[in-house]
């Protein structure tokens, strides 16, 4: 998703009310970055607080053979990093990821050895069709079971852009959410859809709602997505314990233009370039009671940054014993 794609950075269309209206109850950061122009890389400095050059994400060499994941690449997160779930477990906080994962699909890269209590998604995107044969298609699982694959037992129509996944992603947000606060448990939720990421898709009441094809499509459900969230935390009693970051993980792909991209607003090009249409993101902080509504900052923030602020909010220091890269 890129910078220019909300209503609260300037989208003319302004088809996200609900994250317009989290930015006015919330705060806007206008100068926040991912860690690279690519997924992987950007998910692993997320969830590690590093670099990409740190913790194993980025080309050049035998070590790092892992920038972006297809399924065809063999490496993943290094085993002698620490992620975010693994440090909260020490705070007695329950972890889920939904969504893409992109961090490895071998056994040893699985969430579940890396912090993670569940986890509902794919370790990769949506691609496809494949053949099945000399390439299979994605898997998707809950927890340590495959439960099906991409296009075969979870549907995505190329030729119009139909797909239930971003609802389904949905209630499995809410139903996390509605269990932890039952047991009273602290909790950790990755919401990581990819509903943007080409080949886009949105579902069947979303279809042919925006003024931006089906991108805008594809942006609305994940704005009315969000919205549904934040309600529920309300609803729950929760909203005030709980702190919650919208952001994204690469700008705009505009090699996916015009059908399938996005708007990085005023910055130069996108998606796999360190121009800054490609590493500024949208970013968005919400926490009724604790973050004053209506603030802006121009403050240079990083995905890096919400490693250290949330191991911060839970009580916790970040590990010494090597170089962290994000902020509190």
């Amino acid at each position: 998703m890129g910078w220019g794609d909300l209503g609260a950075f300037g989208e003319p269309s302004k088809e996200t009310p609900n994250l317009d209206q989290m930015a006015s109850e919330g705060m806007l950061f206008l100068d926040f970055y991912a860690a690279s122009p690519l997924c992987s890389p950007s998910r692993a400095a997320l969830l590690t607080g590093r670099l990409p050059v740190r913790n194993g994400f980025y080309t050049t060499n035998a070590h790092a053979r892992n920038a972006y994941t297809p399924q065809d690449v063999v490496g993943g997160i290094p085993a002698s990093e620490l992620l975010l779930p693994e440090l909260l477990k020490k705070a007695g906080y329950i972890n889920k990821i939904i969504g893409k994962w992109h961090l490895g699909h071998r056994p040893q890269f699985h969430p579940l050895k890396h912090g993670f209590d569940e986890w509902f998604g794919s370790p990769n995107c949506h691609f496809g069709p494949f053949d099945n044969r000399a390439l299979p298609n994605i898997p998707v699982y809950r927890d340590w079971e495959m439960i099906g694959r991409y296009y075969e037992d979870f549907k995505i129509d190329h030729k119009t852009g139909e797909a239930n996944l971003t609802q389904i992603y949905l209630q499995e947000a809410l139903d996390f959410i509605s269990k932890q606060q039952g047991s009273q448990q602290p909790f950790f939720l990755y919401w990581a859809i990819d509903a943007t990421h080409a080949p886009v898709y949105a579902s069947k009441q979303f279809l042919g709602t925006s003024q931006r094809g089906l991108y805008g499509d594809a942006v609305r459900e994940i704005d009315d997505s969000v919205g549904k969230i934040l309600k529920h935390l309300q609803k729950l009693g929760i909203s005030k314990n709980t702190f919650v970051f919208f952001t994204s993980d690469n700008g705009a792909a505009l090699i996916s233009a015009p059908k399938q991209g996005g708007s990085n607003g005023r910055f130069l090009c996108g998606k796999q370039t360190t121009f800054e249409g490609g590493m500024r993101e949208p970013a968005i902080a919400w926490w009724p009671g604790h973050i004053p509504a209506g603030g802006v900052s121009h403050q240079l923030g990083s995905v890096m940054d919400l490693f250290t602020t949330s191991l911060s909010l839970a009580g916790l220091q970040p590990p010494g014993d090597r170089q962290i890269d994000g902020i509190d």
